[in-house]
């Protein structure tokens, strides 16, 4: 998980799932919140501790994770 370095993870913040920079601001609310019509400023406005690179690397790290893999499960090596 390379690149990530906004994105952390620590059973004691949020139960573990991925915040931003150790924040109690989970990932998911970040992109519920654009999800939802919410533009990077509008967010940043309302969570001021937050920074433009935050919501950047929200965006990739759900790309990186809805990243499709196709294996040919039918496929016999040679």
């Amino acid at each position: 998980m390379a690149g990530f370095d906004r994105i952390t993870f620590d059973p004691k913040v949020m139960g573990g799932r991925a915040c931003i920079r150790g924040m109690r601001i989970t990932v998911a609310l970040v992109l519920n919140l654009l999800a939802n019509g919410m533009t990077a400023e509008q967010i940043i406005e309302a969570y001021p501790y937050l920074e433009p690179e935050d919501i950047r690397q929200v965006l990739q790290y759900a790309a990186w994770l809805a990243e499709e893999n196709i294996y040919d499960l039918n496929a016999v090596p040679a």
